[in-house]
């Protein structure tokens, strides 16, 4: 490689991207055509993304808002010269946020963007054990995988939604970009109103019950028949939380309806410590078919299995943080982006995805060494070709939708 290639160092695993890398990244293997394509749902410039926001962050911790590009040429020119650490989109505005200073504020509007989730494993630290922190394994990933796959549910069958795709964070995360045009156009109140119905969980606090009304609506109804199957596997086995007695005093046996219940496995569980969580989930049933009186028994059953339906909801229900979703003006990181701590790359995932699956840069670096700069035999091409399907599918969608419009209207050409 050049003077302009990376920097060797393989020492580390995680070893943080330098300037040099960067640099390297956004010149040779950022596929900046695509994501282009993708923003303006059309191969020829048009509003969509003339009046894009990019902001770009720096390591300095400088962060440079409203650019924006009139062609794929001098998007990558930018990106190139400015070599940021990641780069964020925001809304398209009426007007191009790079004329903001020259405009009155009443003039930039934001008019649509991709209707985002973002989902988090830190919000899921109160019932993993097996890693902490920034840490992630196969195990809690699937706190990840069964989210996306209730929120992909959720967006298909109650919302008629096709063209969404998830991006890897890059480190214990994930976000879902949606296209389609209804969901592009939504206000902020209309987004609000689609977190409200999506976001389920909003208390985070575990030491309170979730107490949902019943009966369940259909949507948290079919999430619950998702769920149900992976709570033993995962929750009372893999990730057994509440083998440690504290964390079960203050996380699971607030989840239970019944003063009475609660005192007595308090002290069951003190005389017979360490449980583990497998066994402690039994013991509620056990211990419940003892003191409940026969004239009151169907009924306390009832609620019974209530409180531990809502339990499988509020450790296994998608936790989406809601800033993230509920403005058209929120910025996100970019597909293909580099995660400036761990060198991975925010590429698509599926269900099945691992985030040991996801390329670091510093490997990219080697194989194109090896290969002599082809980025079609390195381990991104890959996830650059389904994303580039995606894209291919929103554009034909976007087609398809503006000359249903236009004939409405009595106009049937179509020009791009």
């Amino acid at each position: 490689m050049d003077g302009s290639g990376p920097e060797n160092n393989a020492t580390s695993q995680f070893k943080t991207p330098s300037l040099s890398d960067m640099q390297y990244y956004y010149q040779h293997m950022f596929p900046f055509k695509v994501i282009f394509n993708w923003l303006n749902h059309s191969p020829k410039a048009g509003r969509d993304i003339i009046n894009r926001e990019f902001a770009m962050a720096f390591r300095s911790g400088a962060y440079k808002r409203y650019n924006s590009f009139t062609s794929v040429q001098e998007f990558k020119a930018a990106i190139e010269k400015a070599n940021p650490d990641r780069f964020e989109i925001g809304a398209t505005y009426s007007k191009a946020p790079r004329e903001r200073d020259s405009l009155l504020k009443t003039e930039m509007k934001p008019l649509e963007k991709e209707l985002v989730f973002d989902i988090d494993m830190d919000d899921y630290d109160t019932f993993r054990t097996c890693c902490s922190g920034a840490q992630v394994c196969e195990k809690c990933w699937k706190f990840i995988t069964l989210a996306m796959r209730v929120v992909n549910t959720t967006l298909k069958e109650d919302f008629a939604y096709e063209d969404f795709i998830w991006v890897f964070s890059g480190r214990r995360g994930a976000h879902c970009w949606v296209s389609d045009r209804r969901a592009r156009i939504l206000n902020d109140l209309q987004r609000r109103n689609v977190l409200d119905y999506v976001n389920v969980v909003r208390d985070r606090n575990a030491d309170k019950r979730l107490s949902l009304k019943r009966p369940y609506h259909p949507h948290l109804a079919r999430s619950l028949e998702l769920l149900k199957p992976h709570f033993a596997n995962i929750i009372l086995e893999e990730q057994n939380p509440w083998q440690d007695d504290n964390r079960a005093f203050e996380t699971l046996l607030p989840s239970l309806h019944d003063k009475n219940l609660i005192e007595a496995l308090m002290r069951y569980w003190t005389e017979n410590p360490g449980r583990s969580s497998q066994d402690k989930w039994n013991d509620i049933d056990l211990v419940a078919s003892k003191d409940v009186k026969i004239n009151r028994k169907q009924d306390y059953i009832l609620r019974l299995r209530e409180c531990k339906a809502d339990l499988i909801i509020a450790t296994l229900y998608p936790k989406l943080d809601i800033e993230v979703t509920k403005q058209t003006i929120h910025l996100l990181k970019s597909p293909f982006c580099i995660h400036p701590s761990t060198g991975k790359v925010c590429v698509p995932i599926d269900a099945d995805f691992s985030p040991d699956q996801a390329p670091r840069l510093m490997d990219l670096q080697k194989e194109m060494e090896d290969n002599g700069n082809n980025i079609n035999k390195t381990s991104l091409q890959p996830f650059i070709d389904v994303f580039q399907d995606h894209v291919n599918k929103v554009m034909k969608h976007e087609m398809g939708t503006t000359k249903r419009e236009r004939a409405e209207e009595g106009d049937t050409s179509l020009e791009f």
